[in-house]
């Protein structure tokens, strides 16, 4: 073999590794929720006497993001009946038909249509709210990220807080507006860990 034909193929091994390494590089990364550190909460008027805030105590998903595409998903579960308010009579309260109804809907989503970044980050996720079967797009506002190697687990790991805000009876849990404010502001803090 001639020392050109060595070179030749040593060029073309050199070509196809880095191609190889540029498309792993550059693979969509999928995190799981935690969900001990991820929280939606929502706040709202209580007769303009103060802002009351509660949450939700169980939420599970998918978070999936490709910086280098400026791409990515959120897929979003909260058991609406995880929710806590702070007084165990008005957890029952809200579950009941004329708010959240969990026995009929036991779940609220979020499944996001588009993540916009900005530079290298995602500043907002537009999506579709579903609660008590109503689906209505909302855009979140990220205010913080971070992606770091998770301190504890030594995986690679995701953090975010972002918010939106809606009108409860635009999903027909308007009972008692407008005494108790119908605007709800969301906020979600959010934690996952790559697979």
């Amino acid at each position: 073999m001639t020392n050109s034909r060595q070179l030749s193929i040593a060029a073309i091994l050199a070509v196809a590794s880095a191609s190889a390494t540029t498309s792993a590089s550059a693979a969509p990364e999928t995190y799981q929720v935690d969900g001990s550190h991820t929280f939606p909460s929502f706040s709202y008027s209580h007769f303009g006497l103060s802002t009351q805030v509660s949450r939700f105590n169980t939420t599970t998903g998918t978070v999936m993001l490709d910086p280098e595409a400026k791409t990515g998903a959120v897929d979003i579960v909260i058991d609406t009946r995880s929710v806590d308010t702070g007084f165990a009579t008005f957890n029952e309260h809200i579950q009941g038909e004329d708010f959240l109804d969990t026995a009929t809907y036991p779940t609220a989503t979020f499944k996001s249509t588009q993540v916009v970044f900005e530079g290298d980050e995602p500043k907002a996720i537009e999506g579709d709210l579903t609660i008590k079967g109503v689906t209505r797009p909302v855009t979140l506002e990220v205010n913080h990220f971070t992606s770091m190697t998770h301190p504890m687990l030594q995986k690679p790991a995701i953090g975010a807080n972002a918010s939106t805000r809606i009108k409860r009876s635009e999903f027909n849990a308007g009972k008692y507006a407008p005494n108790v404010g119908d605007e709800v502001t969301i906020t979600i803090a959010i934690e996952a860990v790559q697979d």
